[in-house]
C-alpha cells in the first residue's frame, strides 16, 4: 500500500514566470541571437541532465563563486544548443549574466494545487525532495506548500544532493514509511528517476516538457492531473 508520495520542486511542481523562452529570448536578443520555444525546452533538459551529473561528483552548493561561474557557462551554452546555435563560453557567460538580470519568480504550476488537495485528502503523507540550498521549512512556506505538505528534505540540510540515496532514505524515515510505501515524482532522469531507483523508492517521472518521449523505465506523466490514474494503477 502506498502511504508516502514524495515531489521534485522545480520542473516537477514549479517553475518560471515569465516562462524560460521568454526570459532567454529577452536575453539572447542583445546578441542578436534567435531562439525558439521547442529548442529552450530541448536546450534546458540538456542543461539540467548537465547539472546533475555535476552535482553528483561535485555539488553546485560547494563551488566558489567563480566555479559556479564557469559552470553556469557551460550550462548556458547547453540551452542556447537547443536551438541549434553553437556560441562559445565567452558569450555564454554574458548571455548568463543578462539572464540573471532578468526579473522573474518560481510559482507552483496550475495543475498542481487540485491533486495535491485530493492527495491530501486521500491521507496520503507528502513530501518535497529538493536538490535547492535553501532550507526545507523556508521553501514549503514560500511557496505555500505546507498546508499539504508535512515536511521537506533538501540538500542543504542533508548534505547531499539526489540522486544520492540519502536524501531518499531521509524523507522515508521523517514519513515513517518502508521502500514500497513510497512514490517519488520528478522531472530529471538523473536525480529524480535514478535516485529513487536507487533507494527502493518507486519513481514516476513527469515529462512536462516532452523530452522524453521514449521513456519507459517507469510510469510517467505529462502534467499533474495524471497522476491519480497512475497512483490508483501502482498500487
Amino acid at each position: 500500500m502506498i502511504k508516502a508520495i514524495f515531489f521534485d520542486l522545480y520542473g516537477t511542481l514549479a517553475g518560471f514566470k515569465p516562462s524560460r523562452y521568454e526570459i532567454q529570448s529577452k536575453a539572447c536578443s542583445d546578441f542578436n541571437i534567435t531562439l525558439t520555444e521547442d529548442g529552450v525546452l530541448k536546450g534546458y533538459g540538456r542543461a539540467d541532465a548537465f547539472m546533475t551529473e555535476q552535482n553528483k561528483t561535485y555539488p553546485l552548493r560547494q563551488m566558489s563563486e567563480y566555479e559556479r561561474f564557469g559552470f553556469f557557462c557551460e550550462y548556458e551554452k547547453r540551452v542556447i544548443a537547443g536551438s541549434g546555435v553553437d556560441i562559445d563560453l565567452k558569450t555564454a557567460g554574458e548571455i548568463w549574466n543578462t539572464v540573471r538580470s532578468i526579473p522573474y519568480e518560481m510559482a507552483i504550476f496550475d495543475d498542481v494545487w487540485p491533486v495535491l488537495e485530493e492527495l491530501k485528502t486521500s491521507r496520503f503523507s507528502l513530501g518535497l525532495l529538493s536538490n535547492m540550498n535553501r532550507l526545507g521549512g523556508e521553501l514549503l512556506e514560500e511557496f505555500n506548500l505546507s498546508n499539504y505538505m508535512t515536511f521537506a528534505v533538501t540538500s542543504l540540510e542533508a548534505g547531499v544532493e539526489k540522486p544520492n540515496p540519502l536524501m531518499f532514505q531521509k524523507a522515508m524515515e521523517i514519513a515513517g514509511v518502508s521502500k514500497q510505501e513510497a512514490l517519488h515524482v520528478g522531472d530529471q532522469i538523473g536525480s529524480d528517476i535514478d535516485g529513487a531507483e536507487a533507494s527502493g523508492v518507486r519513481p514516476i517521472l513527469i515529462d512536462r516538457d516532452g523530452n522524453h518521449s521514449d521513456f519507459t523505465r517507469c510510469a510517467k506523466i505529462s502534467n499533474m492531473t495524471q497522476l491519480s490514474d497512475v497512483i490508483d494503477a501502482l498500487s
